[in-house]
């Protein structure tokens, strides 16, 4: 049998293991908020963390257990001094996210291989440091054991895994929404900071420990530092890194900006709050309004943003409005800086697509799909289940209108949306500015969908200069068949990423 200090020493190795594993986890999933202000969040983005990650544990783990066959003090003290390097690759990593940043955006036009490098760049080194000190603790855990090895080995294991599970739930409920990115980067930097130390100290090598404790206090001070000066994020919340930045021309005359993640969702000015500062958010406004030609409507949207449709339909008195805004923070943001007034709208903090399901006997003349936004769009928002359950919210004479950005030269994401809607509704319109695109030009399309045609064919209005928008004419619809196919998107199947990714190439 082990004797106490055997005992002891399992109890901290397992300990040891468990707030590394937690750690190592938390920064993947921190990573996927990190990288949204510069590259968005996608399937693309989450598919290179968990990639990178995951390399960077196999590559750790065989050296780890090419270090775990030294004599177990030699193994500990090693391994110390590499969990202080996942320290420090920790602290400075938000400092590295901004250089690696923007050398690869300014060189690399595959967006894909963009997020991938970045990704790498960034992580890898925190991952690859983080996945050494398992198979050296498993081993030391095994080989003191006299008795009992096998139950050694496998509550490491345990340990291992229950960190992992314990550091993706606090990342996710409790340190990202609560603490930011920033400061839990801090909290993993301390964590990997006195595990090192610990080790350190278990290898009996104490007559380094007070430059050990420099080496974790320096490492967690450059992540405090950090934290303080390179956070991106006007607010951060559960969902997005929000920045609000004035584009006022006349500081007496405020004008404000959202960007959600690394894109603008909206721009409203204090004293004018009809007019739109968007191709597609004037093209939301002026078509919609245009349908309901002069009557009092009900209507619904599907993100919120800045509230800038809404806030112009407010000021003007058009009907009852509700708004379904997954983040509360956004809608916070909202009433803070652009001028919103809740209390004259529904404001739902739901996804859109569960209020519209929870309540089947309301009935709206406008729905609002604004969801779209480059290489990242919530899939549910664009099925053809999706549209069924519009086309039921919807009163008989009523109109869904949302927005889709696409390059002209290849409009793989314009034709597969197109063709889901036109499998629902009798009548399907394109709209756009009313001029030829030019060579690589990203396009702001609004689609709109209905029992009827909608009865003009353009409309002029401040975007926020006086801009002419007008419906494309049937040929063009079938030119999109003919080129692209006839893809309708399902629950079950809808590649919006894969297809987004080939018109950016394209049209980069």
């Amino acid at each position: 049998m082990p004797n106490k200090h055997m005992r002891f020493s399992l109890f901290l190795l397992l300990g040891l293991q468990a707030a590394i594993s937690a750690a190592s986890l938390i920064v993947e999933i921190v990573a996927g908020r990190m990288l949204a202000p510069y590259v968005g969040m996608s399937l693309y983005t989450w598919t290179s963390v968990i990639a990178v990650v995951l390399a960077g544990f196999s590559i750790g783990h065989w050296w780890g257990g090419r270090v775990a066959e030294r004599p177990s003090p030699a193994a500990l003290t090693f391994t110390g001094w590499i969990v202080l390097a996942a320290a420090v690759t920790t602290a400075s990593a938000l400092l590295a996210l901004r250089y690696v940043a923007d050398a690869v955006l300014g060189s690399v036009d595959d967006p894909v291989l963009a997020i991938v490098a970045i990704t790498f760049g960034v992580f890898f080194l925190p991952s690859l440091f983080a996945g050494v000190p398992a198979p050296v603790l498993a081993h030391i855990a095994v080989s003191d054991q006299q008795e009992g090895a096998g139950r050694a080995l496998g509550t490491m294991f345990a340990a291992g895994a229950f960190g992992a599970i314990a550091g993706t739930l606090l990342a996710g409920f409790l340190f990202i929404p609560w603490l930011g990115t920033a400061i839990t980067l801090s909290v993993v930097t301390l964590t990997y900071a006195i595990s090192g130390v610990l080790m350190i100290w278990l290898g009996n090598n104490r007559f380094v420990i007070g430059r050990v404790a420099g080496i974790a206090l320096i490492a967690t001070g450059l992540s405090v530092v950090s934290a303080l000066q390179t956070s991106p994020c006007t607010r951060e919340s559960q969902y997005f890194c929000i920045r609000v930045l004035d584009v006022s021309a006349n500081p007496e005359k405020p004008v404000r900006r959202m960007v959600l993640d690394h894109l603008s969702h909206g721009t409203s000015a204090r004293d004018a709050p009809r007019v739109m500062f968007s191709e597609f958010t004037a093209m939301l406004d002026a078509v919609a309004r245009g349908r309901m030609e002069g009557r009092r409507f009900s209507s619904f949207f599907i993100g919120g943003g800045t509230y800038s449709v809404p806030r112009a339909w407010q000021d003007q008195d058009t009907g009852p409005i509700a708004v379904a805004e997954i983040d509360p923070e956004v809608t916070r943001i909202a009433i803070d800086s652009f001028w919103l007034e809740p209390n004259k709208i529904e404001i739902l903090h739901q996804d859109a697509r569960h209020v519209l399901q929870s309540r089947p006997a309301v009935r709206y003349d406008v729905i609002i799909g604004d969801a779209f936004s480059d290489i990242a769009i919530p899939v549910h928002l664009i099925t053809r289940e999706f549209f069924e359950l519009v086309a039921n919210r919807l009163r008989d004479d009523g109109v869904f209108l949302m927005n889709v950005i696409d390059y002209p030269e290849r409009l793989h994401a314009l034709s597969g949306i197109f063709n889901t809607l036109k499998s629902v509704f009798p009548e399907v319109e394109i709209w756009t500015k009313a001029s030829p695109p030019h060579p690589n030009e990203q396009r702001v399309f609004v689609l709109v969908a209905g029992a009827r045609t909608t009865r003009f064919s353009s409309v002029v209005v401040p975007a926020p200069n006086v801009t002419r928008f007008s419906v494309l004419d049937d040929s063009f619809h079938q030119e999109i068949l003919a080129r692209r196919g006839e893809m309708i998107f399902t629950d079950d199947y809808a590649p919006i990423d894969r297809l987004l990714s080939l018109s950016k190439l394209v049209g980069d």
